[in-house]
């Protein structure tokens, strides 16, 4: 594990001088981040936004910056944010340098965890410098997103030459630089999307079964212990691993494949095929005994079937009838 990052850049000279700040792009991200310049010292000069959300949004994390078009944003700022979404990025790169907005020596700053820093090569040719910092932090677009910034890990790519500059820029936005190599880009933000985006699925989907199960707050019976799952996998990773599919209770989770394809079948598949990987990863590391996990894999298997359909096998292992559903 890397060695966590000082507060102040390790070298002074590479702290940015105070620069003005444009948006292109005023979704979540960008205002909070210029906030989060702002307070750093820098001064936000320009933000550009196309919904009436977006307009609305700046003006109540910016006020009094004005509101103009993307070209414009370029002219008057030093640092440019460019916080559009992931496939709109290098389209809107392109027609900028195309329409010579982009001025040489300017910083221009992408937020997206997909792209590095190459995505911006038509601006770094047109003379600006080009860097990815992409906040690993859900957004809410309000004034929150500042305050939970401090600490905020940023996957940092860009010229070697720019390596410096770019990570005093994520501290002073109370931030914490971590190097992430251009070619690893893809795979960083799969981790991260994985990761955060899949768990809410799976927490509103716990709770939606909970208020099927007739509990009154399913968000306080399960924040404890989910809060201490977390936790656990933070420090442990697989050594976390607990649970029916962990210990190999094949029976209850043939009662669990049965309740959900009473109760919400839409759920199913997602159950079925996290728990293989559980069990893959449970078995991989020992926690799993492979008596256990034979059985275990059956129901999974004999689950699947059933979901998926005419002709399916159903928990009991017998065929379903010809046409049939097989449960």
């Amino acid at each position: 594990m890397n060695a966590p990052h000082q507060t102040e850049p390790r070298d002074p000279s590479a702290r940015p001088a105070r620069l003005t700040v444009g948006v292109v792009g005023a979704g979540r991200v960008g205002p909070a981040l210029a906030r989060a310049l702002q307070q750093a010292g820098h001064r936000p000069v320009a933000v550009s936004g196309v919904s009436d959300a977006s307009r609305r949004r700046a003006e109540r994390m910016l006020p009094d910056v004005p509101l103009v078009p993307p070209a414009q944003v370029l002219e008057l700022a030093d640092l440019v944010l460019l916080t559009v979404p992931d496939d709109a990025l290098p389209g809107l790169v392109q027609g900028l340098a195309d329409t010579g907005a982009v001025r040489p020596g300017q910083l221009l700053v992408h937020t997206s965890g997909r792209y590095g820093a190459s995505v911006l090569d038509p601006a770094r040719r047109a003379g600006a410098l080009p860097l990815a910092l992409h906040p690993a932090m859900t957004f809410t677009g309000t004034e929150v997103d500042v305050q939970r910034l401090a600490g905020c890990p940023f996957g940092v790519t860009a010229p070697d030459e720019l390596r410096l500059a770019a990570e005093a820029l994520v501290i002073e936005m109370g931030g914490e630089p971590e190097w992430v190599a251009e070619a690893n880009r893809p795979l960083y933000h799969a981790a991260l999307a994985l990761g955060a985006n899949h768990l809410v699925t799976l927490v509103a989907q716990a709770m939606e079964l909970l208020a099927k199960a007739g509990v009154e707050h399913p968000d306080r019976m399960l924040g404890p212990l989910l809060g201490a799952a977390l936790d656990n996998a933070l420090r442990s990773g697989d050594a976390a691993l607990t649970g029916p599919v962990a210990r190999g209770d094949a029976g209850t989770v043939a009662a669990h494949v049965a309740e959900l394809r009473r109760h919400a079948p839409g759920t199913l598949s997602g159950y079925l095929a996290m728990a293989r990987t559980t069990a893959d990863r449970a078995l991989a590391h020992g926690l799993l005994r492979p008596e256990l996990a034979e059985d275990l894999l059956v129901v999974l298997a004999d689950g699947a079937g059933a979901d998926a359909g005419p002709g399916g096998r159903d928990l009991n292992g017998t065929e379903g009838p010809e046409g049939g559903d097989g449960r």
